[in-house]
């Protein structure tokens, strides 16, 4: 009687696992909203970081966040002095030799002039934005403009609550914004 024997052939590609970036913004707890919405806990679950874009208006926000990830945050224009005085207002972590950098409106409303500017004198690869609240992708070269868009209080009836990931590898970072 034969043994079948399971032969695992030498070479093959090993695919490295992409490392997964959250990112929000806007949240407004308990101002706006009285707290994060239970989808964005599962949209984060497999999180290995989280960035805040600002305007979380409570610091008990990157506490709840962080019992998912370790949260990376700035402060916005919405955010107290509890808020401010805790956390800077730009930030920026280093992701599989990707600089994802954060800031919470850099001036956004006057075009992409500051946002280019900003992302250039950081070496930034990604460049993370809120204060609009609404979610956007832009692709400028090699440089990713996103703006996860807010988890709990879009803009109109015409945008949903949102937040995005980034799938981060040595090769690539893939941005998705996903409705909560």
């Amino acid at each position: 009687m034969a043994v079948e024997q399971t032969q695992i052939p030498q070479g093959l590609p090993t695919e490295k696992p992409a490392k997964i970036v959250g990112l929000i913004s806007d949240t407004h707890v308990p101002v706006r909203a009285r707290a994060i919405p239970k989808k964005v806990f599962a949209v984060f679950q497999n999180a290995d970081f989280i960035v805040h874009a600002g305007d979380l208006v409570e610091l008990a926000v990157i506490d709840e966040l962080e019992q998912l990830a370790p949260v990376l945050a700035v402060h916005g224009n919405m955010d107290g002095p509890e808020v401010s005085g805790a956390l800077p207002k730009l930030n920026s972590l280093k992701v599989a030799d990707w600089k994802i950098g954060v800031m919470h409106d850099p001036n956004t409303l006057f075009g992409m002039g500051k946002m280019r500017e900003i992302a250039k004198q950081n070496g930034f690869n990604v460049f993370v934005f809120g204060h609009t609240h609404n979610s956007s992708i832009k692709w400028e070269g090699k440089t990713l403009y996103i703006n996860p868009g807010s988890a709990t209080n879009p803009t109109s009836f015409l945008s949903r609550p949102s937040v995005a990931l980034l799938r981060v590898t040595r090769e690539a970072v893939t941005p998705e914004i996903i409705h909560v």
